[in-house]
């Protein structure tokens, strides 16, 4: 009987082990992707400063 209580103790254990892992690599990816978007939103508004200026001072606005 003790073996038999063990045992599922056992298979709960690692079941549970498993969906918090599981659910601690969804948050990880999401965290990462989150990163990812927010420094290629970054890199676009440099990109278009950097535009913007170089059309200012081929027009004459800047020196």
């Amino acid at each position: 009987m003790v073996r038999v209580i063990t045992a599922f103790g056992m298979t709960v254990a690692a079941f549970m082990f498993w969906e918090t892992m599981d659910k601690v690599h969804v948050w990880i990816a999401l965290r990462q992707d989150a990163k990812k978007e927010r420094i290629e939103n970054e890199m676009a508004i440099k990109r278009r400063r950097e535009q913007l200026i170089e059309e200012a001072k081929q027009k004459g606005m800047l020196p």
